[in-house]
């Protein structure tokens, strides 16, 4: 496949073709307009399951811990910090991806609608043209119909110079 069949598509056109659009009618769903784009994204039609994390249970009551427990908890929240700072980082370069999807998107989106307005001007126009070709049909039909004349005329006058010559004692 060629990189513009990649880059444009390779379905087949319809230019040039009478569409329904043409009478003012559309086919913009707004379902589909409003569709989210992934399952996963946050929407106040889908806000999320509001999860948290937690690793470790709460403490209902007060109490006393042991060496063993202590030492534990320090292992653990050493892992747990460390942990914390990677998904910042991960969290922070997410954000970043995020931010350059929509903007990928909505330049898309921005292009989109310049060539949906040119090809809105590009059909002005080609009707501009059909309405002057149509203004021109009376004229070229009254040339046609001098020509049409001017053959009569001619194949009259040359029927009566034959005539004069070969027959007109006939």
């Amino acid at each position: 496949m060629s990189l513009q069949l990649r880059l444009f598509g390779g379905g087949q056109s319809t230019a040039g073709k009478l569409t329904d659009s043409n009478d003012g009618s559309h086919a913009i769903d707004k379902s589909k307009v409003l569709a989210q784009t992934d399952a996963g994204v946050i929407t106040p039609n889908t806000p999320g399951n509001f999860s948290s994390i937690r690793s470790v249970p709460v403490v209902p009551n007060p109490r006393y811990f042991t060496k063993e427990e202590a030492d534990a908890m320090k292992g653990l929240a050493k892992e747990k910090s460390d942990g914390a700072r990677q998904s910042k980082r991960v969290y922070k370069f997410l954000t970043k991806i995020e931010a350059a999807d929509k903007t990928v998107h909505k330049e898309h989106r921005k292009y989109e609608g310049v060539v949906a307005e040119n090809e809105l001007g590009k059909k002005r126009a080609d009707v501009g043209l059909a309405k002057k070709l149509h203004g021109m049909r009376p004229g070229y039909a009254r040339l046609g119909l001098g020509i049409d004349k001017a053959d009569s005329d001619a194949r009259t006058r040359i029927d009566a110079i034959k005539s004069k010559l070969t027959g007109g004692s006939n």
